[in-house]
């Protein structure tokens, strides 16, 4: 396999708790939801990962994902569970118990590139240290909040002894990559939009502006 697709899931259907701004763009119907699942059974080049711990994750993620076979990676915010509208530990637990793999989103939803020293170390080292006594299990893979990095938060993520982080830069990634881009369902996709991700090549204005924008993440800061 030379290179797979990374989808991200963010929120399902209604909620209770009031979003952030701008985080119903990233919210997505039952009928969206399960039209993406539909399209990737089967396929070994798509790895399903969720942001947020949002509790739609459990409620509406999971059983729709067991239905089909499918296994996804569960990013959570270590500092917010239990909140309204959001996974609590048990939660999470019951997540592990069905299969699903447990990364950490960090402590609170901050950007990691405004943090001090002192926000990194509970944001990065606390959240993974955290997520893995609740999970028995060694939490080592995150996803960056926003896809917001730059080269001192990958250097501090190396420093924390992160073996997998994932981004938001969208198009393909190389399965054992340390970076991993990956592709967010928004509010306004249709039938089409997993087939194009999925098999659809970007146009090369496209991919050479992804390329661009990664390098440029990567080394500024």
């Amino acid at each position: 396999m030379h290179s797979v697709v990374n989808l991200t899931v963010h929120g399902i259907g209604p909620t209770d708790r009031e979003l952030d701004p701008g985080e119903d763009q990233t919210w997505v119907s039952v009928e969206q939801f399960e039209q993406v699942l539909d399209a990737v059974v089967g396929r070994e080049d798509v790895r399903i990962t969720f942001d947020d711990g949002n509790a739609s994750d459990l409620e509406i993620g999971l059983p729709r994902l067991l239905e089909r076979g499918l296994t996804a990676e569960f990013f959570v915010l270590a500092g917010l569970l239990g909140e309204p509208g959001r996974l609590d530990e048990a939660g999470v637990l019951e997540l592990q118990a069905a299969g699903m793999r447990i990364g950490s989103h960090g402590w609170g939803h901050r950007d990691w590139r405004k943090l001090d020293a002192e926000q990194a170390v509970q944001e990065i080292t606390e959240a993974n240290r955290f997520l893995g006594t609740l999970t028995g299990r060694p939490v080592s893979r995150v996803a960056i909040p926003f896809g917001s990095y730059d080269r001192r938060v990958l250097s501090r993520l190396r420093q924390a002894n992160v073996t997998r982080a994932y981004t938001s830069d969208g198009g393909r990634a190389r399965p054992a990559s340390w970076l991993q881009a990956r592709n967010s369902l928004r509010h306004d996709i249709d039938a089409t939009w997993a087939p194009r991700v999925l098999d659809g090549t970007p146009p090369l204005p496209v991919r050479a502006r992804r390329i661009a924008s990664r390098t440029y993440k990567r080394v500024r800061g």
